[in-house]
């Protein structure tokens, strides 16, 4: 294989998706939402998340019974623990580095971890810029789930990220969900 086929073979690998949102709030308030279970349960799927925010502390994020009862609807069962992962990094409130599994679909879970990074940045007059990196290299079907390409299908899925950086904006700077 030549070094254009190498090169070429790892681009095709390698996905990284860039998420960014305005927030009128403070990078606290927007750490607090992200990285406390009471903030993170609700908004977008309201599956609450424990982090041990220490280099290689556990993530976990736990299927609420909303999520059980619409998942029974459609006919299948959501494990306990719907995702799952490591913290690699905690800078309080601007840096959060974390690999990230979805555990609700056995292909998908079968695919690794992935990363997710967080980055806050206060832009002044009580505005945060939040940019979310997923690098989802050796995962492209977690990478179609969590773009939104299944939002409009009967497939399911939801919008992915877009929709929940959406609903965090929302619930911060309204104090209510999208669709709530």
């Amino acid at each position: 294989m030549t070094t254009t086929e190498n090169t070429q073979t790892a681009q095709a690998q390698t996905t990284v998706q860039v998420y960014r949102v305005y927030i009128k709030a403070t990078p606290q308030r927007i750490w607090q939402a992200i990285t406390d279970p009471e903030w993170n349960g609700r908004y977008g799927y309201a599956a609450p998340g424990t982090f041990d925010l220490t280099p290689g502390g556990a993530y976990r994020s736990t299927a609420s019974d909303d999520m059980r009862r619409a998942s029974a609807e459609l006919g299948y069962d959501v494990p306990d623990v719907v995702a799952d992962g490591e913290v690699v990094e905690a800078d309080a409130p601007h840096r959060l580095v974390q690999t990230w599994r979805m555990l609700m679909d056995p292909r998908i879970a079968a695919e690794g971890f992935t990363r997710l990074t967080y980055e806050i940045k206060d832009m002044g007059k009580g505005v945060s810029r939040l940019t979310l990196t997923h690098d989802l290299t050796g995962a492209p079907a977690l990478g179609q789930l969590v773009s939104g390409a299944f939002d409009d299908s009967e497939m399911g899925g939801g919008g992915g990220w877009s929709w929940i950086l959406s609903d965090l904006k929302s619930l911060l700077e309204t104090g209510s969900i999208l669709a709530g």
